[in-house]
């Protein structure tokens, strides 16, 4: 895999292991935290009003214990719907016959009407279609996919869909590598988060 993305996995406090094939590289890659993104958390600090609320006290009494704190929440493994990103690597084979996905999706896989493929065929070819979901969002798409016979395995193509388009709609995310780019790193989150509460959050 390309070394700028193993670098910023790094980059965005995750792990990863060595493979040959794709599968394996992503399969060992980890991240024990949510990824914020940044055309969307830029935007609306998700979270933060409130975590300054329930620790104003401290924020007053120690800001880098404060900050510290905030940073220790919102980069742990939980869920709490703050518009972030998560990562996972889920194997999905509906067009391979014998699979547990194929008998449940491979009627509407193989179904024109049901699904569209052709962003992904545009792209990868008619080789055979086996996928990776790599990460889940509360924002759309809220799917992610990597197609494992991707003629660039070293920095493949980012595929989207949605549960209520579900894989009848599919957008091209760009490669894994501008995929990563568009998450803060702790460091940004935190001169973000440190920018807003400073100079313009207005009830503190």
């Amino acid at each position: 895999m390309k070394k700028k993305i193993l670098n910023r996995i790094l980059e965005l406090g995750g792990k990863f292991k060595d493979g040959t094939t794709l599968q394996e590289y992503i399969e060992g890659i980890e991240f024990n935290h949510p990824l914020y993104p940044q055309e969307l958390w830029g935007h609306e600090l998700y979270g933060i009003d409130e975590f300054y609320d329930k620790n104003k006290g401290l924020y007053r009494e120690d800001k880098n214990r404060f900050y510290e704190s905030l940073i220790s929440h919102f980069f742990s493994d939980h869920e709490i719907p703050y518009g972030q990103t998560f990562y996972r690597k889920r194997l999905f084979t509906p067009l391979t016959k014998g699979t547990s996905d194929y008998e449940e999706w491979g009627v509407d896989f193989e179904d024109k009407e049901m699904t569209d493929l052709s962003e992904i065929i545009e792209v990868i070819g008619n080789e055979k279609l086996e996928f990776m979901e790599i990460a889940y969002s509360y924002g759309f798409p809220d799917g992610y996919y990597i197609c494992l016979s991707d003629p660039n395995p070293e920095n493949p193509t980012i595929f989207g869909t949605d549960h209520e388009v579900y894989f009848q709609e599919i957008t091209n995310e760009g490669t894994l590598e501008e995929f990563l780019n568009q998450f803060y790193t702790k460091t940004e989150f935190l001169e973000l988060v440190k920018n807003y509460i400073e100079n313009e959050k207005e009830d503190k």
